[in-house]
């Protein structure tokens, strides 16, 4: 009797303590909540991809009465016209650097829809110019505006080798890239050391100037002459409205 009250306990206990407990015990794992599990993303939940770089800004310029004391040197009485008949165009161009840049040209009243028009085609070409600054920058002094290879446009002067006024004196004709453009007399010489490599047309270069290119054709277009296509000497930069 006491052995099989004994064995009764032990058998108890091994169903009680037992490390693997019976197997009526195990439940099955409960299922996950039904919003756990990740949702497939979206095809069109992606963001849109933004572009690295940015368009450059569009051409812009502006016409503006000139103010006396923004010439200096470049106007002075008994100039062919008064500084009130001039305009101060502000418009973008170009950079030799490759970057859009704002210039400062000073023209005739007249014909300021002119040079709007064909600085908006060479802004759009991504055509280079050097830079562009009034003359009086450089007190008027054509040879160091050149030397600097500034585009500009109106100065009270005369013309090269003449007792008459240049058509810079009347705020109708412009210098673009002198250095690249050079004025070549016609032994083909240039007075500009910086320039010589450039007396040669035709030319590959930028801001070259060539005959029958664009840029000739879009000054052509608005009514102005290059000076390229004198006989003799030739003024590679210099465009002006009705020549000279």
């Amino acid at each position: 009797m006491k052995r099989a009250v004994a064995m009764a306990f032990v058998a108890l206990t091994t169903v009680s303590c037992g490390a693997t407990p019976p197997v009526a015990s195990s439940a099955p794992s409960p299922e996950p909540p039904a919003s756990s599990p990740s949702a497939p993303a979206s095809p069109t939940a992606s963001p849109t991809a933004t572009p690295s770089s940015t368009a450059p800004p569009a051409f812009a310029a502006k016409v503006t009465a000139v103010a006396r004391d923004r010439l200096p040197y470049s106007w002075r009485p008994g100039c062919p016209v008064h500084y009130r008949d001039l305009r101060l165009v502000t418009l973008s161009y170009w950079g030799f650097d490759n970057k859009p840049h704002t210039g400062e040209l000073v023209v005739h009243k007249s014909v300021t829809d002119d040079i709007v028009t064909v600085f908006r085609k060479l802004y759009g070409w991504r055509w280079p110019i050097r830079q562009m600054k009034l003359v009086d920058a450089f007190k008027a002094d054509d040879y160091a505006s050149i030397e600097a290879d500034n585009t500009s446009a109106f100065n009270c002067r005369r013309a090269t080798g003449s007792s008459n006024w240049s058509n810079h004196a009347y705020g109708k004709a412009i210098d673009v890239n002198p250095r690249e453009n050079p004025y070549v007399t016609a032994s083909g010489s240039t007075a500009h050391k910086n320039a010589e490599k450039f007396t040669e047309r035709p030319m590959k270069g930028k801001g070259v100037i060539n005959p029958g290119d664009k840029v000739v054709k879009a000054f052509a277009q608005v009514g102005w002459e290059w000076g390229g296509y004198w006989s003799g000497t030739k003024d590679l930069q210099h465009f002006s409205k009705g020549g000279g």
